[in-house]
């Protein structure tokens, strides 16, 4: 599925500048940043519902001992 983005003039002359430094086009550096975004976002989910669960199940792990 295909979608418009619309990036200020500041933005899109930073990809471009990062497109040519690193030999890429900037839809390769606009898609690798969403990657990296939602890597981030999936590892924080799972981070915190870690948490809670520690959280949740602390007093029978610490009986587990």
């Amino acid at each position: 599925m295909g979608m418009y983005l619309s990036f200020r003039d500041d933005q899109m002359a930073a990809l471009h500048r990062c497109a040519e430094r690193e030999g890429a086009g900037v839809h390769d550096i606009v898609l690798r940043a969403v990657d990296e975004y939602l890597g981030t976002a999936h590892r924080m989910v799972v981070g915190q519902t870690a948490r809670e669960q520690a959280a949740k199940w602390r007093e029978l792990m610490d009986r587990l001992k």
